[in-house]
Order: structure tokens, then C-alpha cells, then sequence
């Protein structure tokens, strides 16, 4: 059997036990999934009536914001699957399983293959309840096929880049509970972009970061793909060029712990 057959052998072992363990112990994704349903009711149905009549000066109400904010829900969706991702390598890298692989004829790239492999697996099947909610709630996107498709790839680009930096973060605490944290800054980034409000209502220094902090460029693409609007060329590529780098920096950092001395 050649190298890569061997490889791709495993991971496709490691993504079954990542996801028969997710199907066993499906608390982490009901949070994943829950959380960002809570906030999408919160804002649609507490704030929406407001929030919504601002919107570009338009007195577009409660109908108006859930197509607004439905990307940056989708994208709090992601930030939050992190923290499940950190928590589960964090508990192969502390509960011995791992050391246990290394003693094994295993493709060392396997193991951390499967992690994201499953967790993007995951992470797409809560952001189709997600949109699934937000259609019942009111959603109601113009796109047609392949504004669809470019949106599922860019999604799919995202939870991929942030998956790869959970695993990283997941293996630099020595234990769940302190990796369980790392991500959580993860989160805030929707909220200070363009998720919720439009950047041009916040103070000049906070409208300046929302512009150039990675979710952004993301949410702005999916919003003028899922509501066939104009995408700003210079969005649509910043998005793209942010998960290409998330991706790359996560992997080389998860790489480079995995394969650290177990001992230290």
C-alpha cells in the first residue's frame, strides 16, 4: 500500500471514531447549534423592530433585520463550533489516546485529519438547522443556485480555516477546561463586524477594526450572496484571502504541536 493510500486509509478511520463520538455524546453540537438559535430569536424578536427600521435609513422592521443579521448569526455559528472542536482534541491529547496512536502504525497525519474533517462535518450540519430557523423565523433570501453554492463554499472555506485554529488551540493548554477558553474571544468577532449593525453606525475607531478584522469581509460576501445583492469584489477576495491564511497558520501550528515532545 502506498503512502497515501495509508494515509487516507486512517484518516477516513479517524474521521468514523470523531463522528460515532460526536453521535454518542451530541451535547457539545446541541450547544453549537443552540446557542446561535437563542441569539438569532433574541435579536430577530426583542431588537429586530428597532434595529431593523435603521438599516440604511429604511423603516424595514423586524423582516428587514433577519435578512441583515441571519450571516452574522452564521457566522457566530462558527466561531462557537471552535470551542467544541478545542475541547474534543484537548481530550485525546490529555486523556492518552493520542500517545496511545503514536505507538501505532498510524499516519501521524491522520489523526488530526479527522478531527477536521469531522468537525467541519458537524459544523455544516448545525448551519443548516441554523438557516433552517432563520427561513421559519422570517429569512427570506434571494439567491438563486449558484449564489447558493459560492455561499455553502465560502462557508464551508471559513469552517474549515477556523477549525484547523481550534485544533491548534485545543492542544496548547494542558488541560479541557483551560482549552475550552481559548476560542471564546472567537466569538466576540461578529459583534464587533458587521453581523449586527452596519460598521458605519460605530465610533470611528471601532468602525475602522470591524473593517479589518477577518469576519467582516466574510459576513459582507454572504450577505450580498444570499440576498442577491451587489458583492464587493474587494470583500468576496479579503474573505477568501483571510481563510487561506487562518487555514495555513492553523495547520503549521497545529503540525508543529502535535508533533512536540509529549513530555514537555
Amino acid at each position: 500500500m502506498s503512502t497515501l493510500a495509508h494515509t487516507v486509509g486512517d484518516s477516513a478511520t479517524m474521521l468514523r471514531r470523531n463522528l460515532k463520538h460526536a453521535v454518542r455524546y451530541p451535547s457539545l453540537t446541541a450547544v453549537v447549534i443552540a446557542l446561535p438559535v437563542v441569539f438569532l430569536l433574541l435579536f430577530v424578536y426583542v431588537f429586530g423592530g428597532t434595529l431593523g427600521n435603521g438599516l440604511g435609513g429604511v423603516a424595514g422592521g423586524r423582516s428587514a433585520y433577519v435578512d441583515y443579521v441571519t450571516p452574522g448569526i452564521l457566522l457566530l455559528a462558527l466561531a462557537g463550533a471552535a470551542q467544541g472542536t478545542a475541547i474534543s482534541v484537548a481530550m485525546d491529547m490529555t486523556e492518552g489516546i493520542v500517545a496511545r496512536f503514536r505507538t501505532m502504525s498510524i499516519a501521524r497525519a491522520a489523526v488530526l485529519t479527522g478531527h477536521v474533517v469531522g468537525a467541519v462535518t458537524q459544523t455544516l450540519i448545525g448551519l443548516a438547522v441554523v438557516v433552517a430557523v432563520a427561513l421559519l423565523v422570517g429569512f427570506r433570501p434571494d439567491a438563486g443556485p449558484a449564489q447558493w453554492l459560492a455561499a455553502a463554499g465560502l462557508l464551508t472555506l471559513t469552517a474549515f480555516a477556523i477549525t484547523w485554529l481550534s485544533v491548534a488551540l485545543g492542544m496548547v493548554p494542558k488541560s479541557v477546561e483551560s482549552a475550552s477558553n481559548l476560542p471564546m474571544p472567537l466569538m466576540l468577532l461578529p459583534f464587533l463586524g458587521s453581523g449586527f449593525v452596519p460598521t458605519d453606525s460605530m465610533p470611528g475607531w471601532l468602525a475602522w477594526f470591524a473593517g479589518h478584522q477577518p469576519f467582516t469581509p466574510i459576513m459582507e460576501t454572504l450577505r450580498g450572496l444570499l440576498l442577491a445583492g451587489p458583492v464587493d469584489g474587494g470583500d468576496a477576495l479579503a474573505a477568501v484571502a483571510w481563510c487561506a491564511g487562518i487555514s495555513l497558520v492553523g495547520y503549521l501550528w497545529a503540525r508543529r504541536l502535535y508533533d512536540r515532545d509529549p513530555s514537555r
